[in-house]
């Protein structure tokens, strides 16, 4: 799942989002849970493509996606969880409630 702010919305709509397709050599699992892979050299892109709809691309992969006015209810009932989680980018998050 995804989770964004309403004030967020209109960015998430217009972003232009590309995806860099890289080879798996030299990269290794840096936080697994997150989701992070790192390569200490400079790594060369075997494709890149723009994704057109983001949006969109979240339906064709099955992601579901919330929007919600303050991120902080969701996130606190998500480490409270049994679930793994990552909470990259809040602190983009409007103030705690």
């Amino acid at each position: 799942m995804h989770a964004l702010e309403w004030d967020w919305w209109d960015r998430f709509r217009e972003a232009r989002v590309f995806l860099y397709r890289l080879p798996e050599e030299p990269f290794t699992s840096y936080d697994e849970t997150a989701g992070y892979w790192v390569a200490r050299e400079p790594v060369e892109p075997l494709e890149v493509v723009e994704i057109p709809d983001l949006l969109e691309e979240h339906r064709r992969a099955g992601i579901e996606l919330r929007v919600t006015e303050n991120l902080w209810p969701l996130w606190e009932a998500v480490i409270e969880s049994t679930l793994e989680f990552s909470g990259i980018r809040l602190r983009n998050a409007r103030p705690p409630l």
